[in-house]
């Protein structure tokens, strides 16, 4: 059996760069983030459950995201425009990023192989970064767990 591979990725490396469409279909460039910390959390899927419980968490505790200084881009594979309707639809305060070309999912190992009732595909490991304002990875979470992913992450925060 294949497990799934680590992300490339160190804290310490500097995160990969990327430009891409937004819910709104602005582009968005992380880069141009700099001098804050950004919450990079990567998901499989708009609308299905455990998507729907971390996004709502991290919605649920924007104030103290915000109060840190952070900004929290969620990615996955879906289109701007199921990005908009599952943003519309939870009220989600924050950026959800269309990666449909898969060039970020890639760049930060998180695509790869999965397996779901023995099953197995290619797709998007739920995986999350905390880059600093210097734009270094500051934390790797490998395997989220949704009930309280936005606590774990406001703990690192600071």
């Amino acid at each position: 059996m294949t497990t799934p591979a680590e992300p490339k990725l160190e804290p310490g490396d500097i995160a990969p760069d990327f430009t891409a469409k937004t819910q709104t279909g602005d582009d968005i460039r992380l880069s141009s983030l700099r001098g804050r910390p950004v919450v990079l959390y990567f998901y499989p899927r708009d609308d299905t459950p455990g998507c729907t419980r971390e996004a709502c968490g991290f919605r649920d505790s924007w104030n103290q995201i915000q109060a840190k200084g952070a900004v929290v881009l969620g990615v996955s594979t879906d289109s701007v425009r199921s990005h908009e309707r599952f943003s519309e639809r939870y009220k989600l305060p924050f950026t959800l990023v269309s990666d449909e070309e898969k060039s970020i999912v890639s760049a930060y190992g998180v695509w790869g192989e999965k397996s779901f009732m023995g099953r197995k595909f290619q797709g998007t490991r739920r995986m999350t970064f905390l880059i600093g304002a210097d734009g270094r990875i500051q934390k790797i979470w490998p395997k989220v767990k949704t009930a309280n992913h936005s606590a774990e992450v406001l703990e690192a925060l600071g």
